[in-house]
C-alpha cells in the first residue's frame, strides 16, 4: 500500500480564492492525485447529496438549494404543484414553471425529451438543481401517475450521470 499525504492547494482566480483538498499517493515514486474537492462545496448542503438522484427534499429549504446552485454556477429549476389536480396539471405547470416548449404539456415522454437532449446540444452544461414542490396526492394523480413522474426525472438524472453533469432532483408531496 502506498504512503498518503494530505496536501492543501490553494487556486486564486479572478480575485476569489479556493483551498484544494487533495490526498496524494506516491506510488513508485510518482505522485497521484486520488480526490480533490473545493472547500466551498464542503459548506454547501449538497455535499452529502450524490450529483444524480431524485430525493425527498426532507431537510432541505429550496431557498438553500437555490442558494447552491448558484453558488455552484448550476441551473435552479422550480415548480410548484400546490393547484395541480390532474397528470395534465402536472405537466402543464411543470412546462411553464421551467420554460419548457409548448409540447411538454402533452405527455411524460415531452417532458423527459424536453430536459435531455436537446439541452445538451445547445452546449455545455453546468449542473441543474430541480426542484418538484406540493406534488398532487389524490385521486386525479395517484401514487402510480407520482411515480411515473419521478421515473422521468430519475430517467433524466441518469441521462446527465452518463455524460458527467449534475442533475439533483427533489420533490416533495402535498
Amino acid at each position: 500500500m502506498p504512503a498518503t499525504t494530505q496536501v492543501t492547494i490553494t487556486q486564486v482566480s479572478a480575485g476569489l480564492s479556493s483551498k484544494f483538498f487533495c490526498q496524494r499517493a506516491r506510488p513508485y515514486g510518482r505522485e497521484v492525485f486520488l480526490t480533490m474537492e473545493r472547500e466551498a462545496e464542503m459548506d454547501m448542503p449538497l455535499r452529502t447529496v450524490r450529483p444524480n438522484i431524485v430525493q425527498s427534499i426532507r431537510a432541505f429549504r429550496v431557498q438553500d438549494l437555490q442558494d447552491a446552485a448558484q453558488s455552484l454556477g448550476q441551473h435552479f429549476l422550480y415548480a410548484n404543484l400546490a393547484n395541480a389536480q390532474s397528470k395534465q396539471d402536472v405537466l402543464d405547470m411543470i412546462g411553464q414553471q421551467f420554460t419548457l416548449p409548448a409540447h411538454v404539456g402533452k405527455n411524460f415522454d415531452a417532458l423527459y425529451d424536453s430536459m435531455t437532449d436537446p439541452v445538451h446540444k445547445s452546449g455545455p452544461q453546468p449542473g441543474f438543481i430541480v426542484v418538484l414542490e406540493h406534488i398532487p396526492a389524490n385521486a386525479k394523480f395517484d401514487k402510480e401517475a407520482r411515480e411515473q413522474l419521478l421515473d422521468i426525472f430519475r430517467d433524466a438524472a441518469d441521462y446527465w450521470g452518463d455524460r458527467k453533469i449534475p442533475f439533483r432532483c427533489f420533490y416533495s408531496f402535498l
